[in-house]
């Protein structure tokens, strides 16, 4: 229907000519067909089944050692000779990336089998000694708590730091942070950079010692100042004990490095419009850190201290009776008899849940 709008004029046309329409027309003759025919791709182009070394080795293996009458179907026997050498090769090639034990396994489950396969894989996988040195652990950390012993009374040990890289306020640029693990209250001394050993240990005999009294121990991360020939050998004239933190492990000094957290907070919080203006508000937060109830204690540690809790706002009372020093000191002793016996239950609670996720030590 298309072509009859068409008038169309026939005329001859040659063969010779007409070789396309031709070659369509005709059938193919079979014997004009060469006994060996020449390939259309280049013998250099030609694509080969792909045979691994390690299924020819199972091979001969398997001459000299039948497989069983268990095999699953649609699996090859693996003997014992060549087991180690398939193990290495599913483990160590490229394309696999070294996997774990599981990844491993069910790799070589999809085609060979033997019956300590499982156990097999986990003995080499575990023993590489390549993926123990650029994988991350994905097992416990090792070692159960071991918490530093419990103080007997207040400021008797210290565990001290340093908040750094602060902009710049009224001339200091970082912060001393003191606290102490009986009471756990703190003092903040801001500094206008990061000191010396000798500056450092001068501001704590300076605003700490001289109001505290000589302590008996300091716990102190690894840095430089602590770390130095003229801190040592200022803490063994007064006869400190220093006590530095493992490396890379800045949880042995946690109680300085949640104060650092706290009075971070605290800043951020009332400094966030003017950061310059920080150095004014460290004794409020020297104020609020020791004012606060704390929870390993069950008290603040100005009641541990001094044996009473300030008020926020003035107070007045109608009648005032001094209490005899003798009825001061009791109390102050049941207070850190108190103190002292949350600390243990804190340390205690503390140390079960930290070792529900670490496994036992070496």
């Amino acid at each position: 229907m298309f072509f009859a709008r068409f008038r169309f004029t026939i005329s001859y046309r040659p063969g010779s000519l007409n070789t396309k329409a031709d070659a369509l027309s005709r059938l193919y003759d079979t014997d004009d067909r060469p006994i060996d025919p020449t390939p259309i791709i280049p013998a250099s182009r030609l694509v080969a089944p792909v045979v691994w070394e390690v299924d020819a080795d199972i091979e001969r293996a398997l001459v000299l050692e039948p497989a069983p009458t268990q095999v699953p179907e649609g699996r090859m026997y693996v003997p014992l000779d060549v087991r180690d050498q398939l193990i290495r090769w599913a483990h160590t090639l490229p394309a696999a990336d070294r996997p774990g034990v599981e990844r491993t396994a069910r790799s070589l489950r999809g085609k060979y089998w033997w019956p300590t396969l499982a156990k097999d894989v986990r003995s080499y996988v575990s023993s590489c000694s390549v993926c123990a040195q650029s994988k991350a652990p994905r097992h416990l950390p090792r070692g159960k708590l071991q918490p530093l012993p419990v103080p007997q009374r207040p400021w008797s040990h210290l565990s001290i730091d340093f908040l750094t890289d602060l902009p710049p306020s009224q001339g200091n640029t970082a912060i001393l942070v003191v606290v102490d693990r009986f009471s756990k209250s703190c003092r903040l001394l801001p500094l206008p950079g990061l000191p010396t050993a000798l500056q450092t240990a001068e501001a704590l005999f300076t605003h700490v010692f001289r109001h505290y009294g000589v302590p008996e121990d300091i716990v102190s991360d690894r840095g430089s100042q602590f770390t130095s020939r003229v801190w040592k050998a200022f803490m063994e004239r007064l006869g400190v004990s220093v006590s530095l933190t493992s490396g890379y492990h800045p949880e042995s000094n946690g109680q300085a490095e949640r104060v650092n957290q706290e009075v971070g907070r605290f800043l951020r919080s009332y400094c966030r419009d003017r950061p310059g203006e920080w150095a004014r508000y460290i004794p409020l937060a020297e104020l609020a850190q020791n004012s606060l109830r704390h929870s390993s204690t069950n008290m603040s540690p100005f009641q541990c201290v001094l044996g009473y809790q300030p008020v926020l706002a003035p107070w007045h009372q109608s009648q005032t009776e001094d209490p005899a020093v003798e009825d001061w000191v009791q109390h102050s002793k049941e207070t850190w008899k108190a103190v002292q016996d949350s600390l243990k239950e804190a340390s205690a609670r503390q140390k079960r849940s930290a070792d529900r996720h670490r496994s036992e030590a070496p």
